[in-house]
């Protein structure tokens, strides 16, 4: 099955709430269709709801790289500063790439970024995955009989004293 050709117009029609996933789809089958590998990327688990994303960003300045996130996507854009020195440089072979790039990651609802590193040339995005406390689960307890008698016999009361 060839990954260009997929046709996402039957999740539409038949999902309802289901239009982030859809996107999510639909935008990875076009990334990977463009498929620029640069700058080269390791996304990984560092620990319990904790991830990192590790960038290649060999001969970039801080001050040369822009990290933003809006709307569950965090976009890293690398543009490099053309000194004077580098423009006279005549080379016989380059193959250090200090070209621009946007390099895009859709997170997961609840996904924040919570800082970045540079050093050694790698970029390096901390992201921890916080769930707020009313969509954790939690244990709802079974009550017996005597809740129901407890209930009957306030209510009794309320009734008496009126």
């Amino acid at each position: 099955m060839n990954m260009t050709n997929i046709d996402l117009s039957p999740l539409y029609r038949s999902t309802i709430g289901f239009d982030r996933m859809a996107n999510l789809l639909d935008a990875a089958l076009r990334t990977d269709q463009a498929g620029t590998g640069y700058p080269p990327y390791n996304i990984e688990v560092t620990g319990e709801n904790r991830y990192g994303i590790t960038l290649a960003v060999a001969g970039f300045e801080e001050d040369e790289l822009d990290i933003q996130v809006e709307n569950g996507v965090l976009t890293v854009r690398g543009k490099k500063a053309a000194s004077d020195d580098e423009k006279n440089r005549h080379f016989l072979h380059q193959g250090i790439a200090y070209r621009s790039f946007e390099r895009k990651f859709n997170l997961a609802d609840h996904v924040e970024v919570k800082g970045a590193e540079l050093k050694n040339g790698l970029l390096n995005v901390s992201l921890v995955k916080e769930v707020p406390e009313a969509m954790k689960p939690k244990s709802i307890p079974i009550n017996g009989k005597n809740t129901a008698i407890e209930h009957q016999k306030e209510s009794e009361k309320a009734s008496k004293v009126a």
